[in-house]
């Protein structure tokens, strides 16, 4: 993989505490040649650490969502491959070279990370089954993680998406959906990573009324697409 390039792009709102360590392992990938972190209108010093560690910092005013963020960092990408991870992995976050390696193989466009059993975060259970019914719905597809954060993405994929994500929480489903319309394969592999838990508390669960809002957002546009 040394002749391609990919670059790792990480979307972080008040990740201090971990976004130097998921840098510096972002940066150990083989073939990994920027890492750009997009400080979603944080209030703590994630631009600073992440920055320190070598990443390319771009700072928002205020809080866009996971596909705002990553849609500000879309125009700087160079390379061959995409890979995107959540800010708060920190050494595991290395094991992103499988996802990459996945992809670089040929064995999908578009590769999803699947944590462990028992990794996923608290909170989410019906979200996660109402993710899966609505993908199982509208591509047949049975997916096991499609709220994973990590993936690794090939030229195709990205071009397929029109080089922009869905806007807010609902990205990660939206580009299962799109990208299955347009047959491209998608492919979940095991990796052995681990992040921090969504707090059963008011923020946990705001989050978590946030995401499932988006999530339903997506269906609704989708499906009005199916009816034109």
């Amino acid at each position: 993989m040394d002749e391609l390039t990919a670059t790792v792009l990480i979307p972080a709102f008040n990740e201090e505490e971990s976004i130097a360590a998921t840098v510096k392992a972002a940066q150990s990938i083989s073939g990994v040649r920027q890492v750009i972190v997009v400080d979603d209108g944080s209030d703590d010093q994630t631009s600073e650490q992440a920055r320190k560690a070598g990443a390319h910092v771009i700072k928002t005013e205020k809080n866009l969502g996971k596909g705002g963020a990553l849609n500000r960092g879309l125009p700087l990408v160079k390379g061959d491959y995409l890979l995107l991870l959540d800010a708060d992995l920190g050494a595991t976050a290395a094991e992103g070279k499988k996802l990459l390696a996945a992809v670089v193989k040929g064995q999908a466009d578009l590769v999803i990370g699947r944590f462990p059993t028992g990794q996923k975060k608290s909170g989410l259970g019906f979200l996660l089954f109402f993710a899966q019914s609505i993908i199982r719905k509208f591509t047949g597809l049975s997916l096991s993680a499609p709220l994973s954060g990590q993936r690794a993405l090939n030229q195709r994929a990205r071009q397929a998406l029109g080089g922009k994500f869905e806007e807010g929480f609902g990205v990660e489903v939206a580009m299962i959906i799109d990208l299955a319309r347009k047959g491209l394969v998608i492919k979940e592999i095991p990796v052995v990573m681990a992040h921090r838990k969504t707090k059963r508390d008011f923020s946990g669960f705001r989050h978590r009324g946030r995401q499932f809002l988006h999530v339903c957002a997506v269906v609704v546009k989708r499906l009005l697409q199916v009816e034109k």
